[in-house]
């Protein structure tokens, strides 16, 4: 179904100050660890602001990561609601053909509503410890991990929880977690395709791997905020917002060093607690920030190096542009802020065309890894430049696979074929060719540098797939998958 657009109005008829908008989009692009690619603000039920930084455009979906969650709470929520699913149940109740093999007591006491809350007791992430005891089936090997702790008194954040989770919402629904949220949430909030990574079994993993364009991300904002009514319609069980977004277990003195200063709030059920409001938050800054004081919702999506400074800088220029009520005589500045968000886009990286007496020796050079392999990405095993009816073509090789990708005459270059991505840069001198390549549906950007002489390459990330997966993957998911 085609999504009816979300309701519009200016920022000052909302109370919103555009200078505030303003100062945060210079703020983002004037600091070189925060590549944005996404902003969409609501403020009392009303779009009021939106941009796409190109080559990233509105209906293309974009990698949530760890915001993938939040969905998938979602879908555990509703099937509480339906009866379903009961979170004080034991997750071992669910998986009776491990129930023999799963002695731990620690294990065998672990409820549902302890993975939704990441509490299982276990102290640490678990992923690794699973998956080597159990490659197949990740519910059995997380459960033959024995927490450290008993369930519902420690944080960890653990991708096997909520992988189980998202198991248990497949199980007793008997399906997908887009098919069985097609018709009870994706469709009432007008939502489109989305795709979703499985694993070896077919599931979906639940922890990540959710595709989605932003606009998705801000209804699922705004159906938070509005306590799971949309329209008019109860779409989520009545008390599951409060009871998903309040704090379930302390994450102050969480035994994990990376959680930054914006997760010390606490955590809900898939959810975590902000110094303002709640979030949805995924690897790279991806992220669903929901306000009730404010009553606005803020979705984003980008490829951060620094994911907190990119929060920071919302609490410090969006936060205070929400003011009490309208604000009159702001025209011309809502225009403008309008205009600025139509023309969004990221710099392209520098370089030239071809030199024209290098012209020849670059058609159909080839290269491969200036260390024997590719440090940052080993799948990478060659590279190739061609000339094509346009202009030139750049070839990333892995094995047998090939990422065919156009490249610019100037900006970006968009290619849309099996991995859509988009290309910038040329020649920094005769001899080097230096291009950015956007993998434009995941927040990832490869630069490649090509040496002639050498015939050699390097390739460097500006943010690594976390997965380490191979470029032609780094894509959502296609039905023909």
């Amino acid at each position: 179904m085609s999504a009816r657009p979300l309701p519009s109005a200016a920022p000052a008829d909302q109370g919103v100050d555009a200078a505030g908008v303003q100062a945060f989009l210079d703020a983002v692009e004037a600091a070189p660890s925060i590549e944005p690619h996404s902003l969409m603000i609501l403020r009392h039920g009303r779009l009021v602001a939106s941009g796409w930084w190109a080559p990233f455009t509105p209906q293309r979906p974009h990698l949530l990561y760890s915001l993938s969650k939040s969905f998938t709470a979602t879908a555990a929520g509703i099937a509480a609601g339906e009866g379903l699913l009961n979170f004080d149940d034991p997750v071992i109740s669910s998986f009776p053909e491990f129930a023999a093999d799963i002695t731990d007591p620690r294990s065998r006491a672990m409820r549902v509503r302890h993975v939704a809350a990441m509490a299982s007791g276990h102290e640490a992430e678990t992923f690794d410890r699973a998956r080597a005891l159990d490659a197949e089936e990740l519910v059995r090997g997380f459960l033959l991990v024995p927490p450290e702790r008993d369930p519902g008194t420690v944080f960890a954040y653990n991708q096997p929880a909520t992988f189980t989770l998202a198991a248990l919402v497949q199980r007793v629904s008997g399906q997908s977690l887009v098919d069985y949220l097609r018709p009870r949430l994706l469709d009432p909030l007008g939502i489109g395709e989305v795709a979703w990574q499985r694993d070896r079994s077919g599931r979906e993993i639940g922890f990540s791997g959710l595709h989605a364009p932003t606009d998705a991300v801000a209804r699922l904002g705004e159906l938070y905020l509005r306590d799971g009514i949309w329209e008019g319609r109860r779409l989520l069980p009545e008390g599951w917002v409060a009871d998903a977004s309040r704090v379930h277990i302390t994450t102050h003195d969480a035994p994990v060093d990376w959680l930054g200063r914006d997760s010390m709030f606490g955590y809900g059920y898939q959810f975590w607690r902000s110094p303002h409001g709640y979030r949805g938050d995924g690897a790279y800054g991806q992220y669903c920030l929901v306000l009730p004081e404010q009553d606005a919702v803020v979705a984003l999506t980008s490829a951060s190096q620094d994911a907190g400074l990119l929060l920071d800088l919302v609490w410090q220029h969006l936060l205070p542009a929400f003011g009490p009520g309208p604000l009159a005589g702001r025209e011309e500045q809502d225009t403008a802020l309008a205009q600025r968000l139509a023309r969004l886009a990221l710099p392209p990286a520098d370089g030239k065309p071809t030199p024209p007496e290098r012209q020849h020796d670059w058609s159909g050079a080839e290269f491969t890894p200036q260390d024997g392999v590719c440090a940052d990405q080993p799948t990478l095993t060659s590279l190739a430049v061609t000339p094509d009816a346009d202009g030139w073509a750049l070839t990333l090789a892995e094995g047998e696979h090939r990422v065919e990708l156009r490249m610019p005459g100037a900006g970006w270059q968009v290619t849309e074929g099996k991995v859509p991505a988009a290309v910038s840069g040329g020649w920094t001198g005769p001899d080097t060719l230096a291009v950015a390549v956007s993998f434009l549906e995941t927040p990832h950007r490869l630069e490649v540098t090509c040496s002639l002489p050498e015939r050699t390459f390097t390739a460097r990330w500006h943010t690594a797939p976390l997965s380490g997966a191979p470029l032609h993957t780094l894509r959502a998911p296609r039905s023909s998958d």
